[in-house]
């Protein structure tokens, strides 16, 4: 699942460890769905769109079959 969630959050001016800590996760886990190595279990995906100040979902993970 491609994201935009390295791109929303620099926008925010947030690093990847301010981030994992508002959503609860490791800055390990946080860089690994970045970069398209993991994808969040639903949960995670959307306190990270919340996190993200974004409505949708949809805004942050694009869907790919």
């Amino acid at each position: 699942m491609k994201n935009n969630v390295r791109i929303l959050r620099k926008a925010m001016g947030l690093t990847q460890e301010q981030l994992a800590k508002r959503v609860g996760i490791s800055r390990q886990s946080l860089n690994a769905i970045e970069n398209n190595r993991m994808s969040p279990n639903l949960n995670h995906a959307f306190k990270i769109t919340k996190a993200l100040n974004q409505d949708l979902i949809e805004d942050v993970f694009i869907y790919e079959e």
